[in-house]
């Protein structure tokens, strides 16, 4: 399922050349556009089943599945799909009008929380909604991304104490990348 993936992420064009300014600030000369990905059905029921795949392998207990605006919104929504669990959304900024939520959905205190992702950098974004989501009484059981750059998140990330687990690190991509040219 993993290669079925990185395939996919080729044929989707979801990794570009060039020069990019990301999320982090970073300047890059490579973006990988998730967001294109998970607009195929096929690709995103994929995703969750492999999200669901991995947490089992670890043992991740949850009871429910979060994940921050926008990008990992459809992750967050396939995976509790595939799992049959509560899905949370993490707004980046609290709503100025209605209710005031910064958290969409039903959390209460204790509850498990799976974060997912699409991809990570230095981890900030999802950081910043595992803290969210922490304030308000869960715990967060994990962070599991779709890629991750492998430009310090995996680090930033077990320094605040939680556990990052990639679907596909960058470093596969180019791997596979390189593989086909031959």
């Amino acid at each position: 399922m993993k290669d079925e993936l990185i395939s996919m992420i080729f044929k989707e064009n979801c990794i570009k050349f060039g020069h990019f300014i990301l999320t982090s600030g970073k300047e890059s000369n490579y973006y990988i556009d998730i967001k294109k990905l998970i607009t195929n059905p096929k690709a995103l029921k994929l995703i969750a089943k492999l999200m669901k795949s991995e947490a089992e392998k670890k043992k991740i207990e949850f009871d429910k599945v979060a994940g921050p605006e926008l990008g990992a919104v459809p992750i967050a929504t396939a995976l509790a799909l595939e799992t049959e669990k509560p899905l949370l959304i993490v707004r980046k900024k609290k709503k100025e009008h209605g209710t005031g939520k910064q958290i969409e959905g039903d959390v209460k205190a204790g509850d498990k929380v799976l974060l997912v992702e699409d991809v990570t950098t230095t981890g900030g974004s999802v950081l910043r909604a595992a803290k969210i989501l922490e304030k308000e009484g869960a715990k967060v059981m994990g962070i599991m991304v779709v890629v991750d750059r492998e430009e310090g998140a995996k680090e930033n990330i077990e320094k605040e104490g939680y556990t990052l687990i990639p679907l596909v690190r960058v470093s596969e991509l180019f791997e596979y990348k390189e593989k086909s040219k031959t």
